[in-house]
């Protein structure tokens, strides 16, 4: 435990807190998924050892060992909540399935009318439920695809807006110690806004696309499988739409115009992970991601550990991180609890 603090301290060095940047739609989607994903610093696109979620790759669902329920709360700062819910289950002999839900929101913000008079308390909610199928191929080769269905509940005057996104994904077993891992995120997925029964003539119909995500990774392991080492590299490209107000003369008259432009944002970002079994029911974990995203600021270092107890047929693991958030003052904690059955 000594080494494990030492470590902690280490790896929150690495980023100091920065200036808060926006992020583009579907953002809480992208947090990652329970203790174990986050702490290895979201690099499990070739996690086929059994541990990952089919989430972050649905071609790893057939190396499902055990039918098991996963439940995932965060601790965060702003009034913001997440959460996460799993179950995965193998179908012999090839195949396995994931259904899981993440919920995130934020509450208690202050509502304010044009002339600055409080209107009330709002909160915001978004839910992904993700549905995942992953098939052997051949002996080495497995591929899956995954289906998610996004909802955005912003506030009373406005609609929720829903929208479906799909996921591919390929994995390859090099060898017995190496996986290789392939896939590309959120096809289709986009928030469409219409906001005219808010806004009235001054509203209108907005599109958000989700970024096109292309993550390749490997994981190896090493020391008789007490190891675990993870490295993802992402390229990914967001569909943003710049609007540029003007004024133009009609007839004489001069009127406010905006120009609608569509750019595309190309990014390339690193991630690693690293998890070490001193014992077969204790882990510790450490991991970064967001490397290659401009400054070191905008790095997100975490860290945790895992516990694991056998309760009759069951196993029960409980499982922790905490990490730096990314431009942002303060840390996550994640609590997970995971039984297999």
């Amino acid at each position: 435990m000594r080494c494990f603090c030492i470590f902690l301290v280490l790896v929150m060095g690495l980023a100091p807190g920065g200036t808060v940047y926006g992020q583009a739609a579907g953002a809480f989607a992208r947090i990652g998924f329970g203790a174990r994903g986050v702490a290895l610093g979201n690099a499990l696109v070739a996690d086929g050892f059994g541990e990952a979620s089919p989430y972050y790759n649905p071609a790893l669902a057939p190396f499902t060992a055990r039918q098991n329920i996963e439940l995932s709360a965060a601790l965060l700062r702003f009034d913001r909540e997440l959460q996460h819910v799993q179950f995965a289950a193998p179908l012999r002999p090839r195949a396995g399935i994931a259904l899981g839900l993440i919920h995130a929101g934020v509450s208690n913000i202050d509502g304010r009318d044009g002339s600055g008079f409080h209107t009330g308390t709002l909160s915001v909610d978004e839910f992904a439920l993700f549905m995942a199928f992953g098939l052997r191929v051949t002996e080495r080769i497995t591929a899956g695809a995954g289906l998610q269905f996004f909802r955005t509940d912003l506030f009373d005057g406005l609609q929720p807006v829903n929208s479906i996104g799909l996921d591919l994904g390929l994995t390859v077993q090099v060898s017995e110690a190496l996986h290789l891992g392939f896939v590309v995120d959120d096809l289709l997925a986009r928030y469409s806004f219409n906001t005219s029964s808010a806004l009235g003539s001054q509203g209108g119909t907005t599109s958000d696309r989700f970024p096109l995500r292309l993550r390749l990774g490997g994981a190896y392991r090493l020391l008789d499988g007490r190891m675990t080492l993870l490295a993802e590299y992402e390229s990914r490209i967001t569909s943003m739409e710049r609007r540029t107000p003007r004024v133009e003369l009609s007839d004489g008259i001069p009127r406010a115009v905006t120009e609608r432009e569509r750019l595309d944002i190309h990014e390339n970002r690193l991630r690693f992970g690293g998890e070490y079994r001193p014992a077969p029911a204790f882990a510790v974990r450490g991991g970064v991601e967001r490397l290659g995203t401009g400054a070191l600021e905008g790095a997100r270092p975490t860290a945790g550990f895992m516990v694991e107890q056998p309760v009759g047929e069951l196993v029960a693991r409980a499982e922790y991180t905490v990490g730096l958030e990314p431009f942002a003052e303060g840390t996550l904690h994640l609590l997970t609890l995971r039984v297999f059955f």
